[in-house]
This record gives structure tokens, C-alpha cells and sequence, in this order.
């Protein structure tokens, strides 16, 4: 399936398109926030609040947002841009990453990954939150798989900035 995967810069016509895949983001998020009061509720409209500054991904030139699609159907976006959790220098950040649960596992999301690592040589970073054990084990094949990576390393952080994994690698 992952051979009719397109990845796409999407524009800001395609604004509302993430932002309703956004809504299925949260929600797969919601599970790991059970202990928060506010993160995780659904609005008296039946929606999450949303996702601040999805905007910025069309307005600021180091912030990117990129739609997948399956014959012509959205299946999934990232947002990339350039802020650390590291500390280190970056060039590129996966600041999020989605592919729908219908289209997961079937090699969608790790061809989106290589296809992102492939718009952009230099350092890339990926964090994961501590409670998402199954997305560190995502990011650590998609970045040990795509050719040209090199200089993988996991660091693990506790601290105001991150809690959980950072990986960082080299592409190109």
C-alpha cells in the first residue's frame, strides 16, 4: 500500500484538511494524558481544542507541514520545523506525525518518514514523549533504516524542556 503513498507540502488550502486529522492526533494522545486535568477533554462542541499554532506551519518559513495521501485521500501529516528538544543543533524537527489506524503498520508511516528525511539533508530530531513506547520504537527504524542516516543518537530527558526520548541523526 505504501507504493500509492503520496507525501505532499501542503499549502494553506490543505489547513483544513490537518486540522481535522488533528482531531484523530488528539484523540490517540488522549489515552497517555489519563492523569492531566485539562489535556485530552473534548469542548462542549464535541471537539478537542485543537492544536496551537497550526497556523505558524504556513506563515513562518522554518516550519513545515506536510499532508500523506492514498490515491488521493488523506491518510496522515507532519509538521516539521527547527526547535530542539536536545539542546543540540538541529536543522529539521519532526514536531508531529500521523498516520490514521487504518493505514498503520502497513509500512505508510516509514515510508512518510524516508520521504520527509529525503526533502532535507542535516541534523534531524525526533522526540518522543516517555509514554509512547510504540513511536520510539517507530522512529528508531524509520531512522535506522532510511540510507544516508548516520550519527543515531538517543538521548533520554526528564527534565522542563522534554520527558522522554530524543533522537537525533544525520541525513545525507
Amino acid at each position: 500500500m505504501s507504493r500509492d503513498l503520496v507525501v505532499e507540502r501542503a499549502g494553506a488550502d490543505a489547513a483544513p484538511i490537518i486540522a481535522n486529522l488533528m482531531q484523530l492526533y488528539i484523540h490517540d494522545f488522549s489515552e497517555l494524558w489519563f492523569d492531566r486535568e485539562v489535556e485530552g477533554e473534548l469542548g462542549p462542541d464535541g471537539l478537542y481544542s485543537g492544536y496551537p499554532g497550526l497556523d505558524t506551519y504556513w506563515s513562518d518559513p522554518a516550519r513545515e507541514a506536510w499532508l500523506f495521501r492514498i490515491n488521493g485521500l488523506p491518510v496522515g501529516f507532519a509538521l516539521v520545523n527547527d526547535v530542539a528538544h536536545s539542546r543540540s543543533p538541529i536543522d529539521r524537527a519532526v514536531a508531529e506525525f500521523f498516520v490514521v489506524r487504518k493505514h498503520r503498520r502497513r509500512g505508510v508511516g516509514l515510508a512518510a518518514a524516508h520521504a520527509l528525511f529525503g526533502t532535507a539533508w542535516g541534523v534531524w530530531e525526533a522526540a518522543v514523549v516517555r509514554r509512547n513506547a510504540g513511536a520510539l520504537a517507530f522512529w528508531r527504524q524509520a531512522a535506522a533504516s532510511y540510507p544516508g542516516v548516520r550519527d543515531i543518537v538517543e538521548e533520554d530527558h526528564d527534565d522542563a524542556l522534554w520527558n522522554g526520548a530524543v533522537l537525533r541523526f544525520r541525513v545525507g
